[in-house]
């Protein structure tokens, strides 16, 4: 049995789930390939891929939100077709896709089964909580991006039958939690000098910022700026007090795994981070709107409060690997 596994590579939350998800592929009886698409991952995998792609990216911004601009200069329609003409789809007995669109695209025009193995896939159904202002244009992307035939998806919750607490990858399972000082940031939309502004008013605090628009290390007083890389991000947030990042889906998952305290940012018109951003909020986890001044006062609330979410995520993910690989089959 041959399959595809297919993994978006925007931001680094797939490719993160990727490391732990590939290797029980491998110990199942069949031929696995690999496909990436997409840029802007801090992170690799440590496994051979047999298709990388440039696909069909979103370019994350400076302001707090995805920089569409480039985003449209970046999608180049003749060369995303190209690449989906290219894959040959008819020769895998199954496709399993994380929010990747080449593949997707591939399966739907040969009208092939295409298994979502995906937070977006959950983040999609009719349970999973919604932010309250409608967004039916970033639904409608979403939903379009990378259309798929059957849907095994992960979330904060298991809202429904086939929506799985999320893949802690071993890295994070492994990790020896303390607590430290500092607190860890990571907010890839935004640009250093926005997120120095407003956290060097909080000036007894130490932040250990990781970042997506600096290549080296600055280490000034009570703050130190890094490149992200993954050992160093486990390193940081596993001894931190707390988390402060974008409301993503695998970091926000992690720092719950931890204990740790955690606020959120959900990034300004991506609606995947809306949908998340609702999700955390309704755990009691708090979420601000933005890095603006009028929002110091509940970031300051957050760090001298020393409450976090209890949550239960199981390492069932070989279990759910078993479930869709049995069910393609039938």
């Amino acid at each position: 049995m041959k399959v595809l596994y297919a993994i978006q590579g925007t931001g680094n939350g797939h490719l993160s789930r990727a490391r732990d998800i590939i290797p029980i592929l491998q110990k199942k009886n069949i031929e696995l390939d690999i496909l990436i698409s997409g840029t802007q991952a801090d992170i690799n995998i440590p496994y051979t891929i047999d298709y990388q792609f440039k696909g069909l990216s979103f370019i994350f911004g400076k302001k707090g939100g995805v920089n569409m601009w480039r985003t449209y200069l970046k999608a180049n329609t003749r060369r995303l077709q190209k690449e989906i003409n290219s894959l040959p789809i008819d020769d895998y007995d199954i496709i399993i896709n994380d929010f990747e669109p080449v593949s997707a695209w591939a399966c739907k025009l040969k009208n092939k089964a295409c298994v979502s193995l995906s937070h977006q896939a959950a983040v999609l159904n009719p349970n999973a909580p919604k932010p309250k202002k409608q967004d039916l244009l970033g639904k409608l992307i979403l939903k379009s991006y990378a259309p798929t035939t059957k849907q095994y998806g992960f979330h904060f919750k298991p809202y429904q039958k086939n929506i799985f607490t999320p893949v802690i990858r071993q890295d994070i399972r492994k990790a020896s939690c303390r607590t430290m000082d500092h607190y860890t940031v990571y907010l890839p939309s935004y640009s250093d000098e926005k997120i120095l502004k407003m956290l060097t008013m909080a000036k007894h605090v130490k932040w250990d910022i990781f970042s997506k628009h600096n290549k080296k290390v600055i280490d000034k007083k009570h703050i130190k700026v890094q490149p992200i890389t993954n050992e160093a991000f486990v390193q940081s947030m596993s001894s931190s007090k707390g988390v402060l990042c974008g409301a993503g889906f695998e970091t926000p998952a992690e720092v719950l795994f931890m204990k740790k305290k955690l606020m959120t940012i959900p990034m300004k018109g991506q609606y995947e981070q809306q949908c998340n951003a609702a999700a955390l909020k309704e755990m009691g986890v708090p979420v601000i709107k933005s890095l603006k001044k009028k929002h110091f006062g509940k970031l300051m609330d957050w760090i001298e409060s020393n409450t976090y979410v209890e949550v239960d995520y199981p390492d069932i993910t070989e279990s759910i690997i078993d479930q869709l690989l049995e069910e393609s089959l039938l």
